[in-house]
């Protein structure tokens, strides 16, 4: 597994702070008790995507000898502002369902503190507290859940051109220090120290999979940065499938790396889970700025997506006949329109709370979809209902479900089988009202959908078995 120091604040590059005070590398002592600093080699922050934004979920620190993993507790380390729900020692900086003796020992985590969140938005993400360089919540406009763009035009949310970062992601870092002994498989014992250690380097679960490139398109003159997954064992004599996703407009000029940690959207298809099922390649573009509102003209970046998706294909061994989009809120909006624009460039779509003009959608019909939208979202689901209508109306079957947001993951498989068992090209799910938006939060129906959409391998199953 790699490492990499990752990106901090809202629109630059960043590096994380040094390690502090702690003498790494001194002299080991073959067979007495030490302290910490002497034997400590370094720590290395682990983070994870949710459906709610990246968090820091681990802390893995390297000793200059293996540890004993059996004698290790949750009463062992302390971070600060963290719970600790696990200890145990690895070979690796990486997480584990089990201890093994090994160099480093990992600290997991609970994602629920409030100091895990590394991706903030002024919606309910919850800014981190007592965690070095957390940055206070970006003031420009953010989405907002009357509006698939993030709010209509001249009311106060994004419009096309807009380049103010609605996010902000936080440097990935954590302090620590051992409470108790520590103690190595040859019996040595490492007392306990109140002195902290942080964190100087960090890995990124699936992120450090993705590589960043820029496209700069000829034919609108546009550039674009953008993420690429390539799977691990892509082999250019084969075809491959590909996975363009599309974020909101919260995203927008916050960092290339930005689509990447908001949320699930684009990540998932790139699970070491999903990729045993469907070796695809995945793109996921940073928009700098607004592609389209509620005018539904976007600006010359939708055209320049399209492009780089042709590009691409011609660059990699991908299949023409196997490429998919999906997007959320602004991407969602894209995804429709680029469906009606380019009615031969996709064979599925996987839709999340999004809407366009019912008047414009008949040719949506002829394609195949996966439409989520949660009952709470005034704009969007009003939205939709009157796009699945059109499509009904041009003769076209549409499989419909109403679903709750706090499905259990095997209740959630059942709901897809469900909708599959109907056979329509056309697929069309609504969360419950009130079941989508988390108690006592203050998201919005409207963004709280794809925290959830994204977490449904099923629907992500059926999109990749589509073909043209």
């Amino acid at each position: 597994m790699k490492r990499r120091t990752f990106i901090a604040g809202a629109a630059t590059a960043g590096s994380l702070a040094a390690v502090g005070s702690v003498a790494y590398g001194a002299a080991a002592e073959p067979d007495s008790t030490a302290t910490k600093a002497g034997h400590v080699r370094g720590a290395t922050a682990i983070t994870k995507v949710f459906g709610d934004g990246q968090k820091l979920i681990a802390v893995a620190v390297e000793y200059d000898r293996e540890i004993d993993s059996s004698t290790l507790s949750t009463s062992t380390f302390a971070v600060t502002d963290r719970t600790v729900t696990k200890v145990y020692a690895n070979t690796t900086a990486a997480l584990a369902e089990r201890g093994r003796d090994g160099r480093y020992v990992v600290v997991e985590l609970s994602p629920d503190d409030t100091a895990a969140a590394l991706w903030v938005t002024g919606q309910g993400s919850g800014t981190p507290t007592g965690t070095p360089g957390t940055p206070t919540a970006t003031a420009g406009p953010s989405p907002s859940s009357s509006s698939g763009s993030g709010g209509a035009p001249g009311g106060g949310g994004p419009v096309v051109g807009d380049t103010t970062p609605g996010g902000t992601i936080v440097a990935a870092k954590g302090t620590l220090t051992q409470k108790g002994t520590v103690t190595t498989t040859r019996g040595t014992r490492y007392a306990a120290s109140g002195t902290a250690l942080t964190t100087s380097s960090v890995v990124n679960l699936i992120v450090d999979d993705f590589k960043q490139f820029t496209f700069d398109d000829p034919a609108t003159g546009q550039t674009l940065k953008y993420n690429l997954f390539v799977p691990k064992n892509y082999d250019p004599r084969k075809s491959y499938p590909l996975v363009l996703f599309m974020h909101d407009a919260s995203v927008v000029n916050v960092a290339t790396e930005g689509p990447l940690v908001q949320g699930l959207g684009a990540v998932c298809w790139a699970s070491p889970e999903d990729q045993a099922r469907h070796e695809s390649f995945v793109l996921a573009p940073e928009y700098g700025s607004v592609v389209i509102d509620d005018t539904y003209e976007p600006s010359t970046l939708f055209d320049t997506t399209v492009n780089l998706v042709k590009s691409l294909t011609k660059r990699y061994a991908i299949d023409q006949k196997r490429l998919y989009a999906t997007g959320q809120s602004m991407g969602a909006m894209m995804t429709l329109g680029m469906n009606i624009k380019h009615p031969d460039l996709f064979a599925a779509s996987f839709v999340v709370a999004g809407q366009w003009p019912a008047e414009q959608v008949a040719p949506l019909a002829a394609k195949k979809l996966w439409v989520v939208v949660a009952q709470d979202d005034t704009k969007a689901y009003p939205g939709e209902n009157a796009i699945m209508q059109v499509i009904k109306d041009q003769g076209t079957k549409v499989a419909t479900a109403v679903w709750d947001g706090q499905s259990t993951a095997a209740q959630f498989a059942a709901d897809v089988r469900n909708v599959k068992a109907q056979k329509a090209p056309v697929n069309y799910a609504s969360f419950e009202v009130g079941t989508v938006i988390p108690a006592g939060s203050n998201v919005s129906g409207h963004m709280a959908t794809w925290r959830i959409a994204y977490t449904i391998p099923g629907v992500r199953d059926w999109i990749l078995s589509q073909s043209q």
